[in-house]
């Protein structure tokens, strides 16, 4: 048997085996192997107990940690010493570890729990760790005391809670005040684990030092190694089509096509064509860098972009997936060059129904780098715009019926549209926050957003349907409990809104999103329902998309910031040029369960980092208004407090203990009550506030009561 077989005979063995643990031997004559197989049997044992799918419980017997009553998990500490452990599995509830049962675990670490109270009502399981499987991470980030003969590093993360001894000329010369990335070498029980600087980043109060500090933190690479610098000296500068050969491509030059993006967006990588048929159809085009030509698998670009699995996105810097070469120059799509793309090539009828379609290999010549901004000024016929873009006029006319179209399809079908408020955080020529703006949604983004859809549905159900290997980007239903604490909010406005603990259907979300509208609510009770969903993630199977509505959906359209799109497009040149058969579809296989599993944790890597980089500059930039008054909206209401948010996106919290009162939470309508008063604070209440205090080291911005509005009052005017 070879190694393939024996690890699916272990596993066949283990999960139908009753009486756990097993010993090596039995496990070896269940499978009938020899001597010369029992080596392999070993090493398949031992590589299911690194990933804890097994666990040896004695000499040579081995179970699984279910079957041991134990948990896998990751512990979430906090800085008070508690933590939860998040089972491996989205279908398990986190377990509370009290303060003297966390067997000495750190943030991220992987550990066994034992679970010692079962869960209640309203209150999580109770457990203790047990072991310690795997050191989540070694490195920290933190600010450098030196103590003559030693040192100390504090770590920035809340969740670190002990300081990082640091020997005598283990400092890598640094000095007070500075930040540094620090390595543990030595845990000790009950005792500040120790370590050394191995990177000194600058001293605390340098301009970007912040930020760095916290991408640093998630051990999140900002330089490209040697060997990936090297191989971009053989990839050219711009396309010459004379050196290719290009007849296995649709050559469409000739045919009208624009990019629309933000006016700061340098790596363009989507195009896009429309024109109206002469039976009254839409053909359009979704045009995408061919980035897998310059990335090979294999290589040493390759390994470094599955790596890092994504581009992430701060206030002052782009973190990239691929070096600038690629991603700013031969793979951008710019304004009047030839580049090569894979296109998606729509022919979609008056009712949104997609009656055709190719996907292919292209050239493109792109007319146009056009801004959302200026399609923005031609749809609203601002004659400045309407002057410059003239000859794009009936393009931007197209794009604007096409896009009323295929929305209202999504939305009759059941898509989902949350109410979410992005911001833009401005820095000043020190690296300060000094302005923030709410982010509006225009037409001219939902149009692109729109069009993009429509690719990425076109493209996943075409190879969903030819059940090739493929990443696919998958969106479970909500889970029906945490769904109900929404529901029982809005039932209590007098909205009926039944949670199926067997299906929920995206209509009915909808139906409830509908019935909500205009309300003062609307906003809050928007957010709180998407906190309510799961997470989308990558998956190498077609599960749906509920938040879409969608039965099929990948990502196809940005290869140059997420690897899950790159590497679908090498299956689809692949199946284009010669079918995926035999070895490749086994290949392929293997390939994509990997990159789904590590795309979708590289994407929650690059969610904390942008959210954390995001409250930090929040808090930075309200430091500076602390005593004065603005107004905001109650955002959420817990027995500790009440959050408001401000108009520019800012949310902080008014402590119970500094209201006017003895107010009682009333978890069933989301509120509290004053003994005395009577007053009431709710969801989407307008408040006056005063910012008391600001702590940008902990990410907290504290409020304190001024007065409320009522609806004929409204509003007063924004600082």
């Amino acid at each position: 048997m070879n190694e393939e077989e024996i690890l699916e005979g272990v596993l066949d063995i283990i999960s139908n085996e009753g009486n756990l643990p097993i010993k090596f031997k039995t496990l070896s004559n269940k499978l009938d192997l020899d001597k010369n197989s029992e080596k392999i049997l070993s090493k398949v044992i031992d590589d299911l107990a690194a990933n804890y799918t097994i666990i040896k419980v004695r000499e040579n017997k081995f179970s699984t940690p279910s079957k041991e009553g134990y948990i896998v998990g990751t512990f979430q500490a906090n800085e008070k010493g508690f933590g939860f452990v998040v089972p491996d599995g989205d279908d398990k509830d986190d377990i509370f570890v009290g303060p003297r049962n966390t067997c000495g675990a750190f943030n991220k670490d992987v550990v066994l729990c034992e679970i010692t109270k079962e869960k209640g009502v309203s209150k999580s399981a109770e457990g203790k760790i047990i072991a310690i499987l795997e050191r989540g991470t070694d490195t920290y980030v933190g600010e450098y005391q030196d103590n003559k003969t030693f040192g100390f590093v504090k770590p920035d993360s809340k969740r670190m809670t002990k300081d990082i001894f640091i020997p005598a000329k283990k400092n890598l010369g640094a000095v007070t005040g500075e930040k540094v990335v620090v390595k543990i070498t030595k845990y000790i029980e009950d005792k500040n684990p120790e370590g050394e600087v191995i990177e000194v980043l600058g001293h605390k109060d340098d301009p970007g030092i912040d930020i760095l500090s916290i991408i640093k933190e998630y051990d999140v690479p900002t330089e490209f190694p040697e060997d990936v610098r090297k191989e971009l000296e053989d990839i050219p500068n711009e396309l010459d089509l004379s050196t290719i050969d290009i007849s296995d491509r649709k050559d469409i030059r000739d045919w009208m096509i624009v990019t629309i993006d933000g006016e700061d967006t340098k790596d363009i990588d989507d195009a896009i064509s429309i024109d109206k048929l002469e039976n009254g159809n839409y053909r359009l085009g979704v045009h995408i860098a061919d980035v897998s030509n310059y990335v090979k698998e294999g290589t040493p670009l390759d390994m470094e972009a599955f790596k890092r699995g994504n581009s992430i996105y701060v206030v002052d810097r782009v973190i990239p997936m691929l070096p600038h070469k690629l991603s700013n120059g031969i793979c951008s799509l710019n304004e009047g060059v030839d580049r090569l793309a894979l296109s998606c090539i729509m022919e979609i009828d008056r009712n949104g129904d997609r009656v055709n379609y190719e996907i292919c290999k292209s050239v493109i010549n792109s007319n146009k780098r056009m801004t959302y901004t200026e399609v923005q000024g031609v749809i609203d016929e601002n004659p400045e715009w309407l002057e410059t873009d003239k000859e794009f006029i009936d393009m931007i006319g197209r794009m604007k019926d096409l896009e009323n179209i295929l929305f209202n399809k999504r939305v009759k079908r059941g898509a989902l549209e949350f109410i979410t408020e992005e911001c833009k955080i401005y820095l000043d020529e020190n690296g300060k926050a000094c302005e923030i703006k709410k982010y509006e949604r225009s037409l001219a983004t939902q149009i692109i957003e729109e069009f993009m859809l429509a690719a990425n549905e076109t493209v996943a159900e075409e190879y969903s349907y030819n059940e090739l290997p493929f990443v696919f980007r998958s969106h479970e239903e909500p889970d029906a409990e945490k769904l109900e604490y929404v529901a029982a909010l809005v039932r209590n406005m007098g909205i009926n809104f039944r949670v199926d603990e067997e299906k929920i259907y995206p209509k009915e979300l909808q139906k409830v999103l509908n019935e909500i509208a205009g309300r003062k609510e609307e906003t809050m009770l928007s957010k709180l329902m998407l906190r309510s969903m799961k997470q989308a993630k990558y998956t190498p199977t077609n599960d749906g998309h509920f938040g879409l509505a969608a039965k099929y959906y990948c990502h196809f359209t940005s290869p140059i910031r997420r690897y899950a799109d790159l590497q679908i497009h090498r299956i689809i040149k692949e199946n284009i040029d010669l079918g995926i058969i035999d070895d490749r579809l086994k290949h392929y296989k293997h390939v994509t369960a990997e990159v789904a599993t590590r795309t979708s944790k590289c994407e929650r890597v690059a969610d904390d980092i942008e959210r954390e980089v995001e409250e930090y500059k929040k808090c930075e930039y309200m430091e500076q208004f602390v005593e004065e008054e603005f107004d905001g909206v109650i955002s959420g209401v817990t027995g500790f407090g009440i959050f408001v948010e401000l108009d520019n996106t800012v949310e902080g919290l008014i402590r119970l203990a500094d209201l006017d009162d003895n107010y009682e939470y009333d978890e069933r309508r989301y509120c509290l009550i004053g003994q005395h008063s009577g007053r009431i604070f709710t969801l989407g209440d307008k408040l006056r506030i005063k910012v008391k205090k600001v702590n940008t080291e902990l990410r907290e911005i504290d409020f304190e009561f001024v007065k409320a509005y009522n609806e004929e009052e409204g509003m007063s005017e924004e600082k």
